[in-house]
């Protein structure tokens, strides 16, 4: 089997298991989106989307989270973790897009991976997830996944993302990433992961 037909069976066993895979992140705008992702860094959906609803009733645009500081916004987002840096960032990048965008989320990668606390990931997310420009934005988990799965050795998430990219057509991307981090919660976590119970694992025979 070449790897390209195993990526196609990989690809069939997750649209088996989670056909419509949702966002994960509670959001209503490009700019809820990006704060979201931002704060999730090192931190689970689910905590994140219990802070969120208490930050966004203070400040859910750019303009209303400029007029809190710093030190409001780290306290609000202390329990996702990397408060100090997290609560700089949201506050220099709204800062930014009230300057500089109007307000407004911008819709390249370049111009999102200017603005602070944003990298490739979480520009690749808010690219994919609300503007639906193909992306394969790669965390720690799709990295370990892909590896596990003998997807691709890549030593960072970058190679992975390069790898995974040129095994899935574009048009699946944006989904097939969701598929993925929704399937590795339920089947193959990192930790007391048991391949007689994971559809991919115990099919390709796939070591730890």
């Amino acid at each position: 089997m070449t790897l390209e037909q195993k990526a196609k069976e990989i690809a069939d066993i997750l649209d088996y298991y989670f056909p419509n895979p949702p966002i994960p992140l509670q959001h209503k705008d490009a700019y809820t989106l990006l704060i979201s992702v931002l704060l999730s860094a090192q931190c689970t959906d689910e905590r994140v989307n219990k802070v969120t609803p208490f930050l966004f009733a203070k400040a859910d645009n750019p303009f209303q989270m400029i007029l809190l500081s710093v030190e409001e916004i780290r306290e609000i987002i202390r329990p996702c973790g990397l408060s100090p840096r997290k609560s700089q960032a949201i506050y220099d990048l709204s800062n930014v897009l009230v300057q500089k965008y109007a307000g407004n989320v911008p819709n390249t990668f370049e111009e999102l991976e200017e603005l602070s606390g944003v990298g490739h990931k979480t520009a690749s997310v808010v690219m994919s997830q609300w503007y639906g420009v193909p992306a394969f934005p790669v965390d720690t988990h799709i990295h370990r996944l892909a590896e596990r799965w003998g997807l691709s050795n890549g030593k960072n998430v970058e190679k992975t993302e390069e790898d995974l990219k040129k095994l899935f057509p574009m048009e699946s991307w944006n989904k097939i990433h969701l598929q993925i981090i929704f399937f590795g919660r339920s089947f193959c976590p990192a930790r007391g992961h048991k391949k007689e119970n994971c559809p991919i694992c115990n099919k390709y025979g796939v070591l730890e």
